[in-house]
């Protein structure tokens, strides 16, 4: 996989919609969640936040994590979509998608590998090449990405850069590292 496209909404939150008293949207997010991204980023697999919504809570945590690739307020997911995509020179067959409702189904059905938090709606349940155990906004993104690591050969070696020095200099270029050896077919 390259990219790794994010819904919101029931996904990197737990789907709740919480107002102050002057109506603005408040966001609950998971560090896990975080944490998963940046990993993610640091093996080179790009993630990129389409959402229905958009906030200032949002826009925040995802300047925050560094996440520049986003359509933000899509009201049609699908077109946003397809122009990162096109933006990144990526197909969908090197696309992996998460999300929990119908505005995504478009998108999972097209990703290489689909993905939904277990309170998704059925019929995205349904589409789902895999159901997290953890909740939206409760680790479902951070295990996403830990598939995605897994499945790339990375995420062990970044694991062990942290058990070794615990610090992000040393998972950077543990990720660089495995991403050579991936590219050159050595095992991972």
């Amino acid at each position: 996989m390259r990219v790794a496209i994010f819904d919101v909404d029931g996904v990197l939150t737990d789907g709740g919609l919480y107002l102050d008293a002057g109506g603005e949207p408040l966001k609950r997010f998971h560090s896990l969640d975080g944490h998963g991204i940046r990993l993610l980023q640091q093996a080179g697999i790009a993630p990129v936040v389409i959402s229905g919504r958009d906030s200032p809570a949002l826009r925040a945590r995802l300047a925050s994590l560094g996440l520049t690739r986003q359509r933000l307020g899509a009201e049609n997911k699908l077109p946003a979509a397809q122009a990162l995509l096109a933006e990144m020179g990526c197909g969908w067959r090197e696309a992996a998608v998460i999300g929990d409702d119908w505005p995504d189904l478009p998108l999972l059905t097209r990703a290489a590998f689909a993905c939904a938090p277990p309170g998704a709606h059925p019929e995205v349940l349904a589409r789902a090449h895999y159901v997290t155990r953890a909740a939206g906004g409760a680790g479902a993104a951070r295990e996403f990405c830990d598939l995605l690591l897994a499945a790339s050969g990375r995420y062990r070696r970044l694991l062990q850069a942290q058990l070794d020095a615990g610090g992000a200099e040393s998972i950077s270029a543990a990720a660089s590292e495995t991403g050579a050896e991936a590219e050159s077919g050595r095992p991972a």
